[in-house]
């Protein structure tokens, strides 16, 4: 051997776009390259970045294998490090180049270490094992595998296990369910964190017993978006709501749930309930007037399916499909993370029900960038979030549904604006 090490610097071009933005995908495939050369694998530790790209490296017994991913460009480049005579680089490359579909590739090998190059050193390390025969010891490998949601400022990493519980790409997005260690099972839409096991019922329990325990007497509830079941799941525990009409476009983000997330899906099957799988838009602009007493926008960001729900046209069909005295809230993004759309969609709501209608409330969970989410609280006619909320009756409803983050005072402090946000809000 002329050298220690052989190090192959590769480029990809005209991949498939899906497999290069699919973490799992690539951590596998370097994995099964890794294991194809010869290589023995010691940790792999893998990023996937929204909305686009992966990096991971996988460290070896024989040095290293690392990848960086532009799914926009369709391109990888790839970097195979190896030592001694054990490990072919060239089955690696070989192997990726085939797994990733390429159209092609290009590559320089390089001689790292060269022999003649090497002065023999006077001394080696030092130890006390010299004379005692040696045993390799056993390689115990790793996987460090982790989810990014991110904008142009912050980010929000979970470790999850490699695997993906539930993979679809619908006529509207891609659902994905991974388990991650800190959080539980996450959906995942788009790229985006739609909800986690271990913290859902934050955003749940505010989203649905703020606006039915404001109201005097709620009995026709709408929910658009929500195809997890958890609004629905919060809101059937109100005895006096008759009827509970669900309106989700994707009924894959339902099935997935359905197989996944049972803690959440659990009441879509309840007799009060009454699933359509069609575009909320389009229902609420064919709906009838002064229909319901509360409507509860749950929707995603805005982009994709949920585009259409961050419209003027889309609250002004709200605002007329509620009886007076009624109730609209929505999701209304994060004063921190997603600023713009923040302001944007508040000076809407003020111009539709008035500003003295319009109270934004907030809720803190680990699981949405930032840990601040906000949620508006839209009344039709002169209301006010404290209004008619009675303080047994909403520490009754918590304490006998053990719930486990809403009660009277986290509904009176929610409304308690920080001076940041109340300056956004002007």
């Amino acid at each position: 051997m002329i050298a220690l090490g052989r190090h192959i610097i590769a480029e990809l071009y005209s991949c498939d776009i899906e497999c290069l933005n699919d973490v799992t995908f690539v951590e596998k495939a370097m994995l099964e390259a890794a294991d194809r050369a010869g290589a023995t694998v010691i940790n792999s530790t893998f990023h996937h970045f929204s909305p686009f790209g992966v990096s991971g490296v996988i460290v070896i017994q024989e040095s290293h294998f690392s990848i960086h991913c532009w799914p926009e460009y369709g391109y990888a480049s790839i970097d195979i490090y190896t030592c001694g005579d054990t490990v072919d680089p060239w089955v690696a490359y070989a192997y990726l180049k085939d797994k990733f579909s390429a159209a092609h590739g290009s590559t320089v090998e390089l001689n790292r270490g060269q022999r003649n190059l090497l002065a023999t050193a006077s001394h080696g390390p030092h130890g006390n094992n010299e004379n005692r025969p040696q045993k390799k010891p056993a390689i115990q490998s790793s996987r460090n595998i982790w989810f990014t949601e991110r904008n142009e400022s912050i980010a929000l990493s979970l470790k999850h296990d490699g695997e993906r519980l539930y993979n679809h790409t619908s006529d509207y997005q891609k659902i994905e369910i991974y388990q991650t260690e800190a959080l539980g099972k996450i959906l995942v839409l788009d790229g985006n964190i739609a909800c986690a096991e271990e913290d859902e019922y934050v955003y749940h329990e505010m989203i649905a017993h703020v606006p039915v325990l404001a109201h005097t007497h709620p009995k026709k509830v709408l929910v658009i978006g929500g195809g997890d079941g958890g609004t629905v799941r919060e809101l059937v525990k109100h005895k006096t709501i008759e009827s509970i009409d669900l309106v989700e476009i994707d009924q894959f983000v339902i099935e997935a749930a359905q197989n996944h997330l049972p803690a959440l899906s659990s009441s879509l099957t309840n007799e009060r309930v009454k699933i359509s799988i069609e575009d909320g838009v389009n229902y609420a602009a064919l709906c009838a007037s002064e229909s319901y007493d509360v409507v509860i926008i749950d929707s995603d960001d805005p982009g994709g399916p949920s585009k259409g729900l961050f419209t003027e046209r889309f609250y002004r069909d709200a605002f007329r499909i509620l009886r007076p005295g009624g109730i609209m809230v929505t999701q209304s993004e994060s004063p921190r993370f997603n600023r713009h759309i923040f302001t944007e969609v508040y000076q809407c709501y003020f111009r539709i029900f008035g500003k003295q209608n319009v109270s934004c409330y907030l809720m803190f969970l680990p699981s949405f960038p930032s840990g601040m989410w906000s949620f508006s609280f839209c009344a039709k006619g002169d209301a006010d979030p404290m209004l008619f909320l009675d303080r047994q009756k909403a520490d009754r409803f918590s304490n006998s549904h053990r719930l486990k983050y809403y009660n009277y005072e986290v509904h009176a402090a929610s409304f308690v604006l920080p001076k940041f946000v109340k300056d956004m809000l002007q």
